[in-house]
């Protein structure tokens, strides 16, 4: 009988999210990603919703409007400026630049163009104002161990180097 994605147990699998409007792949997750359903968030809390009852081998589609995860698009957090007043380290498209503001806070900002005289910089979520789907592939659900339930997911064991034996501290 097939384990369902239900409340402690393991779940594996693989995503990518496409853009609904022009079908381009957003993100890929090439490698499975594990988890223990329930204890954390690793997705979108209505992703996780959609992957309940759901069981190995299924791959599902769901919906999402970015809107709803991170708000709408703030065109104040776009920001051009002349290049000779941008540090050359970061006049790169693509690159991700770290600001704070007075109050201390920090925000993350894409370079998302660049000519011979200027450059902007963007801080919203690159995914903000998009209206996605989420194509998951799941890979594996079993009852998750103790460790993965207090860990949250896979717990990764490193080489054995001692032989099994244990060494004093």
């Amino acid at each position: 009988m097939k384990q369902i994605i239900e409340f402690n147990k393991f779940v594996e699998l693989t995503y990518r999210v496409i853009d609904q409007k022009t079908g381009d792949v957003l993100t890929t997750v090439e490698f499975p990603l594990g988890y223990v359903h329930g204890t954390n968030e690793v997705l979108a809390p209505r992703v996780m919703a959609e992957l309940e009852g759901r069981s190995a081998g299924e791959t599902i589609s769901v919906p999402i409007d970015c809107n709803d995860i991170y708000g709408p698009r703030d065109e104040s957090l776009v920001i051009t400026d002349l290049i000779e007043n941008v540090p050359e380290a970061y006049r790169e498209v693509g690159m991700r630049i770290l600001m704070e503001n007075e109050s201390g806070q920090v925000k993350s900002f894409l370079v998302t163009r660049m000519d011979k005289k200027t450059l902007t910089i963007d801080g919203n979520n690159p995914l903000c104002g998009r209206q996605v789907v989420f194509e998951l592939e799941i890979l594996e659900v079993r009852d998750a161990t103790e460790e993965e339930i207090n860990a949250g997911g896979k717990v990764e064991r490193g080489p054995d180097i001692h032989g099994g034996r244990a060494i004093p501290i």
